[in-house]
């Protein structure tokens, strides 16, 4: 099963980069990202001393992207590795990606496992494989509406949602319609990209519903850009790792410093 054999890896790489996190906290005194050191009590009045928590708490939800398939180096050049490397000394960091995951999968995959993490910080990325293994939208839609609402009820966190790149300008994409019809459609690059736009309203207007932020893909013509896209014609090449997650980033700094 696609879950059990990527849950190691994801876990491997969760813990790989929160050592890396935890060693750079222990070698750095300073700086606006360094801890707050707790004052040492007088010794005639003896306390105990409670560590502050995380001031940020990231949490990854999606698919074989979050694990970095098409990536040169999974665990240092795919999007999620780059934006825990961004992330002040001190934050923790859990991906929970696996590979071939839809949407439906992540609600039992990785939702409870998100919410227990607590975090203050998510992003989601869970459009591929729906759109690909032609679930119905009204379907993703409708589990969209649920992961969102979970999150929003048991969390307290900010979530950053990715909508979808423009999918008819994907070699894969274009070769599986080559075949015969895509998803019960024209097998063209018209019908595909006006499928796309579809997705993208209903993505769109349900994380505006939320009162979520949309990262988006789309117009950043993500798809555009043949160096961004790996080998296999699906997945994000080191370069397209790099652009999604600065896409990310960017929309994350700009809600902080709207704060």
């Amino acid at each position: 099963m696609a879950g059990r054999k990527f849950f190691a890896a994801r876990m491997a790489l969760a813990l790989t980069l929160l050592g890396a996190l935890v060693a750079g906290c222990a070698s750095s005194t300073g700086g606006s990202g360094a801890g707050v050191t707790p004052t040492v009590p007088a010794a005639s009045s003896p306390a105990t001393v409670t560590p502050d928590a995380p001031s940020v708490r990231y949490v990854a939800l999606g698919a074989s992207d979050a694990v970095g398939v098409g990536a040169s180096d999974p665990n240092h050049t795919a999007y999620v590795p780059i934006l825990i490397s961004r992330l002040p000394k001190g934050a923790t960091a859990l991906n929970l990606g696996i590979s071939g995951e839809t949407l439906h999968g992540a609600l039992t995959d990785e939702l409870p496992a998100a919410i227990q993490a607590q975090p203050t910080l998510i992003t989601i990325w869970l459009v591929g494989n729906d759109f690909k293994d032609c679930v119905p939208l009204s379907q993703y839609t409708a589990d969209l509406n649920t992961l969102l609402t979970q999150l929003q009820t048991k969390t307290s966190a900010r979530v950053f949602v990715a909508n979808a790149p423009d999918f008819s300008l994907l070699p894969a994409i274009q070769q599986a319609a080559a075949a015969g019809s895509f998803c019960g459609g024209p097998p063209t690059q018209a019908a595909i990209h006006a499928e796309t736009i579809q997705w993208n309203q209903a993505i769109d207007a349900t994380v505006a519903a939320h009162h979520d932020t949309l990262v988006d893909l789309y117009n950043a013509d993500l798809a555009g850009h043949l160096d961004y896209i790996s080998s296999d014609g699906f997945h994000p090449s080191d370069a397209g790792y790099l652009a999604l997650a600065n896409l990310f980033w960017a929309a994350i700094t700009e809600q902080k410093a709207a704060a």
